[in-house]
């Protein structure tokens, strides 16, 4: 039986180990007409390095003797290209760099000069001795590059460039270190932006030494700062022919499923397990031409992985090598110890659940406040998708508790409001289990109270229902549901029955907002009334009565009047009505 390759990203390593194996081969020949170098991004864990890792064993020359080994169950083994095994690989893997300011520059050559070791090694047969001395003769590594790439193109060998996480240090010194620095290493006469200068000049000459390059990494900006642009080839990361060429698609996941069932694993319903990824996993559009959504391949062999060992959905939905760390986001949302518009901006689209935008093909980093920009680069990191032309939604509830977590660190990061989650989680555990709702708000409208700098960002029943599902969100013990509808609750929380089987109360909850000024006692009673009227309606819905499954359901309004909490209450309820 196959093994589940979960963290496995080396192509040759999943195909010796007998590991599970989506083939992605079919997309060589088109990759191959796309252009000769290309640039795709796509977020953490969808499987770039694996199909780096794939391409590098199709296309070199040193693996002639393997290929029927590792590509006789592939498409392209039936349909190989002129292409096959005949290139020396030129490989770089970025994320191997370390990142700290006064290390970087020292990281980043030595990272280089031993992949030229080991192309040396590699190559030994179709190199003379006049280049290893020429190599060792040169001390920079944009001299031995240049040297490399002018070498082999006067040899008439075909060299292909493979670039792995291009942007991997760089995105990393921009969150820590601040963006002065980042532009030291990809402006001017940064040592990161020559060489890809350098790079660029081997695709030029008359006997040009690179044949083919192919980059990846999550975001467009280094490569606008370090080529302007990236006018050396071509980016085909919005092309909808190229949608599918990582990730996951429902029928792919659902041949996975039956994989592990047919082998003797005990596995829920394959249409309800398939349901449940879908709603975590899935929903990707990498092109708003395309139409076959995508699940991120790491979080289904997360999720298989941890179903298949325990035989339970796993107690932690979300991989934490899945978390896109918020420091990559930070520098974006927090400006002089203050919250600025990009931080409203992702504030009004965990509101919404979407937002209308073009999304830039390139971008530099001085250009990364702007709104749209800001927006494309949400969607590039994959905490937007397409949905239709110009709309982009979030596109599952990983994602969507990610989007809470940046808003509860992004209050935290300028002392507007911290809490102790460890002791709010288990007031939500109480709600959840043994029915007691008032300590959770009581616990939150108290904490509003004593940090007064929130009140400033509580304006708005809107506004005030996005905070509340921030902190609720903070544990899985609800699907937290938000108005589902025209005409529907506020806030629904759907006990998450595939995990905890045993959760006892469901809620309905209808927020109802007065601003300070208009408040009098006469309106008060008017949303009381409002409110009871409205729970009653929505407690007969088909919806809630599908997901609450027979436990209790509580109706709860509660009433604030700007950013304070002047009323809760629950509303008696029995299933006739």
């Amino acid at each position: 039986m196959k093994q589940i390759p979960y963290g496995i990203s080396s192509y040759k390593t999943i195909q010796q180990k007998n590991a599970y194996y989506v083939d992605k081969t079919h997309y060589i020949p088109q990759i191959e007409s796309a252009g000769d170098f290309l640039f795709l991004i796509r977020p953490r864990r969808f499987g770039k390095s694996s199909l780096l890792s794939m391409l590098e064993c199709y296309y070199d020359i040193a693996r002639a003797e393997e290929f029927e080994a590792l590509f006789a169950d592939t498409n392209i083994y039936a349909h190989p290209t002129p292409e096959k095994n005949a290139h020396l690989i030129l490989k770089f893997d970025f994320s191997q760099v370390n990142p700290e300011i006064d290390k970087v520059e020292a990281s980043f050559n030595g990272h280089v000069k031993n992949c030229f070791f080991f192309f040396g090694e590699k190559y030994k047969a179709f190199l003379d001795d006049s280049y290893f001395k020429m190599m060792e003769s040169h001390q920079e590594v944009h001299q031995q590059l240049e040297f490399l790439l002018n070498y082999v193109g006067m040899k008439g060998l075909k060299v292909y460039v493979v670039i792995d996480e291009y942007d991997n240090f760089t995105n990393t010194i921009l969150a820590i270190a601040g963006q002065s620095h980042y532009q030291k290493l990809t402006h001017g006469t940064g040592f990161f932006r020559f060489f890809f200068s350098v790079l660029k000049g081997g695709t030029n000459q008359v006997d040009a030494g690179i044949c083919r390059m192919f980059i990846t990494g999550v975001s467009p900006v280094t490569m606008d700062d370090v080529t302007s642009g990236f006018n050396i080839g071509i980016n085909i990361s919005l092309y909808p022919s190229f949608n599918e060429v990582l990730g996951l698609n429902e029928r792919d996941v659902t041949k996975i499923l039956a994989y592990y069932q047919d082998h003797g694993y005990t596995l829920p319903d394959l249409n309800e397990t398939l349901a449940l990824m879908k709603v975590w996993y899935g929903n990707y559009l990498f092109s708003k031409r395309a139409s076959n959504h995508l699940f991120n391949t790491d979080m289904v062999l997360y999720f298989l992985k941890n179903i298949i060992a325990y035989e339970a959905i796993p107690d932690e939905m979300v991989d934490p090598n899945i978390k896109v760390d918020y420091g990559k986001l930070r520098h974006l949302m927090v400006l002089n110890r203050r919250l600025n518009g990009n931080f409203s901006r992702l504030n009004a689209i965990i509101e919404t659940g979407q937002i209308n935008a073009e999304i830039a093909t390139s971008f530099s980093v001085e250009d990364l406040i702007k709104p749209n920009n800001f927006i494309s680069l949400l969607y590039y990191f994959g905490l937007l998708t397409y949905r239709g032309e110009e709309e982009l939604i979030i596109p599952n509830r990983t994602v969507q508790k990610l989007m809470y977590s940046y808003l509860r660190d992004g209050y935290e990061d300028v002392d507007v409001f911290s809490i102790d989650l460890w002791q709010f989680a288990n007031l939500v555990r109480n709600m959840a289990y043994i029915g007691e709702w008032q300590p959770v708000f009581e616990f939150l409208a108290s904490e509003v109270e004593k940090q007064t700098s929130i009140r400033d960002y509580l304006s708005g029943e809107k506004v005030i229902q996005t905070f509340l599902l921030a902190y609720l969100n903070v544990t899985d013990y609800y699907i937290t549901r938000e108005e589902m509808g025209k005409g529907f609750v506020d806030l629904y929380l759907e006990p998450f029955f595939a995990k905890y089987e045993k959760v006892k109360y469901a809620y309905l909850i209808e927020l109802k907002y007065i601003t300070r000024g208009d408040f009098t006692k006469k309106l008060l009673q008017e949303k009381i009334k409002e409110a009871k009227n409205q729970l009653q309606q929505y407690a007969t819905d088909s919806r809630v009565i599908k997901g609450n499954q027979g436990v209790n359901l509580r109706l709860v309004m509660l009433i604030f009047s700007g950013w304070e909490l002047i009323h809760w209450e629950e509303v008696a309820y029995t299933l006739n009505g």
